[in-house]
């Protein structure tokens, strides 16, 4: 029934991107709303698909490539649905909902089986460290998004090169703002998620800290985001440099989210 449904959401956000595609091209504000309620529903579809597949399994379903990667969508979902609502961002949907379907379809190529947890991963502290590790990491791919949309849109102001659908996206003042709060809200998911998983590992593995690759990678990933809101806070760095390094800043939450997993391997390859 999960499936069915994760099925049922993938057609609603690739509908809604078509509309938010067709919306770009033609300035139709039609296109936009009835591409955000479509893409609304989908959200709702893939939570109830979520929690279908909770029921199922009788565990937090954050645990294969095929669960990981639809929470994973699932959050940026929900955080571009805030977004949305708070700063009218709905041009960037014509990105967000895109990403979405691929995503989805990635882990529709993976088994869907529920399969029995491994001994490690019998802890109530598996919902606690998982979900707010893919929030973080979801609330920081939107950054991601946007430091790209900056720098695109900059880059075209500079060259006097704006195209009639460039006008549609926010003003590099209100995306350097969400830039802004991207890292205000995942830098403290991060770090809850790290603390949380060092607490788990004492528990499972005897230590707090094991420099597993993914555990060396999240430092890596948490280090870039303390830096770039130090700069932020004390010496105002704005704009470019923000993108810049928000888009550094994911590369690693990448490294750790797929590279580690798919590469190098370690205490955390259960997938």
């Amino acid at each position: 029934m999960s499936t069915s449904l994760l099925s049922a959401a993938l057609g609603l956000y690739l509908t809604s991107a078509l509309l938010y595609v067709a919306f770009l091209m033609r300035n139709s504000k039609g296109f936009q709303r009835v591409g955000s309620s479509l893409f609304v529903a989908g959200f709702l579809i893939h939570l109830g698909a979520l929690l279908a597949r909770y029921v199922q399994a009788g565990y937090t379903p954050i645990t294969t490539y095929y669960e990981s990667l639809s929470f994973f969508a699932l959050c940026i979902s929900g955080f571009f649905i805030f977004l949305n609502i708070r700063y009218r961002i709905g041009a960037l949907g014509g990105l967000i909902a895109p990403v979405i379907c691929i995503m989805l379809v990635w882990a529709l190529t993976f088994p869907s089986a529920v399969r029995p947890l491994p001994p490690a991963l019998k802890s109530f502290w598996l919902p606690l460290h998982t979900v707010f590790a893919f929030l973080g990491n979801a609330v920081f791919f939107t950054g991601f998004l946007v430091s790209l949309v900056y720098l695109v849109l900059e880059g075209r102001i500079k060259r006097k090169n704006i195209q009639s659908f460039s006008t549609l996206y926010p003003s590099l003042e209100t995306l350097d703002l969400i830039n802004y709060k991207c890292m205000s809200y995942g830098f403290p998911f991060l770090t809850i998620g790290i603390i949380t998983g060092s607490i788990w590992a004492e528990y499972a593995w005897g230590s707090y800290w094991n420099w597993d690759p993914k555990e060396v990678w999240s430092l890596v990933t948490w280090i870039v985001y303390a830096i770039l809101i130090h700069n932020r806070l004390t010496i105002g760095w704005r704009g470019r440099k923000t993108a810049y390094l928000m888009i550094l800043g994911f590369i690693s939450v990448a490294v750790t989210f797929l590279g580690v997993s798919f590469l190098l391997g370690g205490l955390h390859s259960y997938m």
